[in-house]
């Protein structure tokens, strides 16, 4: 099968999107499918040189809204080269664009929101509502309501996706995502990590991944571990990832005023190896989100067997508590403090425990090429006559 992805921008600060794209990319090219990628970036970025896809850059990008002049035209040219266009998130020049350059191509294509639709947005920020009800009337509703497939990654993300807009219509399909397995030497790579900041070294580590940013729950974080562990001269919270807001600053002095600045580490994002070394290094994840589509992050450290306490608004939280795989609460200061009191006085026994559970999770659900391959056999259910025998070689 040939498919195309089309996302409005690569730069991996973005987050959980473009991670998808990538490795799922990955895992459809190893089932021998070819995978390509257009976005509205730059070509002149300095990100998009060592993409791993086959990649068509169609920016410069104009305005907020991420229009791109030469996608449309490059779209119709170029479309019958695919059996399917896979649509990358929403509120951008990609999924109207691609509505636009597909309607009488005669090409599928299916949608995946990537959390997009979530009524969170709505009530936390009811200004960009309005602005993306106008939007949603004059464009997107359309790309939802003439997509062969919207695909939600959890049934908790489609049953929110009703919430946010009149008008909504759409052939909802729901398909579990997943990530990668780490790569390369797992001691190695913690003692990258530890190189990096070696004030974690020998600690109990509170893991938060994520952008810092206030839908995360990330000041949660740190004032939850000032009550529950801040005492502890045995616990280091550390705080991974990019800074995107200017949202550091408060939260290092937050760390001060509850007392615990020399336990809580920053780190900015960090490149694959430390990365995967701060989670190796972890004994739980803490993501108290606010609103969390399906927390690739999550999966992340599943698959390292790392346990992880997560608020209700993380649309994955069934599974977790269904597998044992951790702890949930309200995305509130009273639920962050409830997850670390639970972790706290746990047993190493049964620390182990849910750690082999956790893994247990990831296999079942969340590992890569199982996405990929259901991915296929639901792409093939769209495909229309004329490539359908193609899809079946």
């Amino acid at each position: 099968m040939r498919i195309l992805n089309v996302i409005n921008s690569i730069e991996a600060a973005y987050g959980g999107p473009i991670q998808g794209v990538r490795q799922l990319g990955s895992a459809l090219g190893e089932l021998g499918h070819t995978v390509e990628v257009a976005s509205m970036d730059d070509p002149a970025s300095s990100f998009v040189s060592n993409f791993p896809l086959p990649l068509y850059t169609l920016g410069p990008p104009s305005f907020q809204y991420s229009y791109a002049r030469r996608f449309v035209p490059w779209l119709r040219e170029n479309a019958s080269r695919y059996d399917v266009v896979i649509v990358n998130g929403l509120w951008g020049y990609a999924s109207f664009g691609t509505w636009r350059g597909l309607r009488r191509a005669g090409v599928p294509y299916v949608v995946v929101p990537h959390g997009m639709l979530d009524p969170w947005f709505k009530h936390q920020y009811p200004l960009k509502h309005v602005k993306k009800l106008l939007y949603w009337h004059w464009a997107e509703f359309r790309v939802l309501r003439d997509a062969s497939a919207v695909i939600f990654t959890s049934e908790e993300e489609r049953l929110l996706a009703r919430q946010s807009f009149k008008r909504y219509s759409a052939r909802e399909q729901v398909l579990g995502f997943g990530t990668v397995r780490p790569q390369g030497d797992k001691e190695a790579a913690r003692q990258a990590f530890y190189d990096l900041f070696p004030e974690t070294r020998g600690k109990r580590i509170v893991l938060f991944l994520g952008r810092l940013h206030h839908k995360k729950g990330c000041d949660l974080a740190i004032q939850a571990f000032a009550q529950v562990l801040g005492s502890s001269p045995d616990w280091h919270l550390v705080l991974v990832g990019p800074d995107q807001v200017g949202w550091q600053r408060n939260l290092v002095a937050l760390a001060a005023e509850a007392g615990v600045a020399g336990k809580v580490t920053l780190t900015g994002m960090l490149d694959a190896n430390p990365k995967w070394g701060a989670v190796q290094a972890a004994e739980a994840l803490l993501l108290p989100s606010h609103q969390e589509n399906f927390g690739s992050v999550v999966a992340e450290a599943l698959a390292c067997g790392v346990p992880v306490l997560i608020s209700n608004k993380v649309n994955i939280w069934r599974e977790v508590l269904q597998d044992s795989a951790g702890f949930v609460a309200e995305d509130n200061l009273e639920g962050a403090v409830l997850l670390l009191r639970q972790w706290s006085e746990l047993s190493e026994t049964r620390i182990a425990e849910i750690s082999r559970r956790a893994k247990e999770c990831f296999e079942a659900r969340f590992e890569m090429s199982r996405t990929a391959a259901s991915l296929v056999e639901m792409l093939k259910s769209l495909l229309p006559p004329r490539t359908e025998a193609y899809a079946q070689a």
